[in-house]
């Protein structure tokens, strides 16, 4: 099953990624936990990649889409994957599919995510105070919701036309969410 997972920070996307991938048995790819591998290992992209994060720029869709490409080949994505942090906007979308298509691999379904963004303040402030991150402030929060909502909105419509999303409520317990997301990506179940 291929699977991108869609939600405002603090929704419960990295969480919910690992258990899908034990359950899945399929790899959870987050697209800055393999831009910081990428750079690490000095590969060519990510040599690409550490220069332009170097100048404090970006890193450009195209140096993404490269990594996703390398990645999606490795012999463990042939079952599918659980994609997170990815795709942002809607050429990133776009791009995916396109990328998907050439490799000749399927897209099951993204999953949004949706929560409070009252509960998500809650979330995050509780990590800030556990972890003492500075970004996870309540006024931060609410300007990365705001980006968030301007950014993404477009793609969560993206899937809805083009039938691949799947909403889940995602207040409540871990067991309750996952469980709604296993739930609604079974075969058979009205995705769209």
């Amino acid at each position: 099953m291929r699977l991108v997972l869609l939600g405002a920070p603090g929704s419960g996307k990295g969480t919910q990624a690992a258990r899908l991938k034990d359950y899945l048995q399929v790899p959870h790819i987050s697209t800055g936990d393999l831009l910081r591998a990428e750079v690490a290992a000095g590969t060519p992209l990510g040599l690409q990649a550490k220069e332009v994060m170097a100048r404090g720029d970006l890193v450009s869709d195209e140096i993404l889409l490269g990594m996703l490409k390398e990645r999606f080949s490795r012999e463990d994505t042939r079952a599918g994957f659980i994609l997170d942090g990815y795709p942002r906007n809607l050429a990133q979308a776009a791009a995916l599919d396109e990328l998907l298509a050439s490799l000749g691999q399927t897209f099951d379904a993204a999953v949004q995510l949706v929560v409070d963004n009252e509960q998500i303040i809650e979330r995050l402030a509780g990590r800030a105070k556990a972890e003492g991150r500075e970004d996870d402030s309540p006024e931060s929060v609410r300007h990365r919701l705001k980006v968030y909502d301007e950014k993404t909105a477009p793609v969560i419509d993206y899937y809805r036309q083009h039938g691949k999303l799947v909403t889940v409520n995602g207040m409540g317990t871990l067991d309750e969410v996952f469980t709604r997301i296993v739930e609604a990506i079974q075969p058979g179940h009205d995705i769209g």
